[in-house]
């Protein structure tokens, strides 16, 4: 298995989507190295591409096929969240603590002591989000921020990074504010898990999913 080396001299290229091959049985793995500039992860993103990697390696950069996706009018919510959000039980704002948000979700969790949220991946997300090309969404409760998402906003789709909890159901409420925030149509979660799922995601094809970033981007 040979995987394309990135030049950190073209933040441009990257390898055509069909050249993704399955590593450590994980699907999409399509390239490895280069850089994190903002010039490269946004190609990254408009082209279904993400960077996903740990402390012990190089970056590596996945494009899974098929892809997990929450459509905004489809996300599920539960009669027990429904309530939740009548009676205002949280606070939600966007992009008020962007910094701190990314930094709760880099925090060790369930017991494993590392993080894919390396400080490098901290740097180059606060400097998309200074261009505005990432968003934050908090959940608090009174003035402590118990819960959030962030990602890369690629027209109407979000693009999840991450998102963490402090208290029970914030991070629900904070991917349900996403979804039924007017500006989105589409919530890209990369790889699907139980907890998505279960809100509503969906597994599409890759080139469906190309053809929805395209469609998002004008193109």
């Amino acid at each position: 298995m040979e995987i394309a080396a990135l030049r950190n001299d073209d933040p441009s290229w990257f390898p055509p989507l069909e050249a993704a091959v399955c590593a450590d049985g994980v699907d999409g793995l399509l390239a490895v190295g280069g850089d994190l500039s903002s010039d490269r992860l946004l190609g990254a993103y408009r082209n279904a591409i993400f960077p996903w990697y740990d402390e012990q390696g190089p970056i590596l950069w996945w494009s899974p096929d098929p892809r997990a996706v929450i459509f905004a009018d489809a996300i599920h919510v539960s009669k027990s969240m429904a309530r939740l959000i009548r009676r205002q039980t949280f606070r939600v704002t966007w992009n008020q603590a962007f910094e701190q948000v990314i930094r709760q979700c880099a925090m060790p969790r369930d017991g494993n002591p590392g993080t894919w949220i390396l400080p490098e991946m901290i740097q180059a997300y606060q400097q998309l989000h200074l261009s505005g090309d990432a968003q934050s969404c908090e959940i608090w409760s009174g003035e402590e921020l118990v819960g959030g998402i962030y990602g890369v906003t690629i027209g109407s789709v979000f693009c999840g990074e991450s998102m963490f909890h402090r208290q029970a159901n914030a991070s629900k409420l904070a991917l349900i504010s996403v979804a039924q925030h007017e500006r989105f149509d589409v919530i890209d979660c990369q790889f699907p898990s139980e907890h998505l799922l279960s809100m509503g995601a969906e597994m599409i094809s890759r080139d469906a999913f190309v053809r929805l970033l395209k469609s998002a981007l004008g193109m």
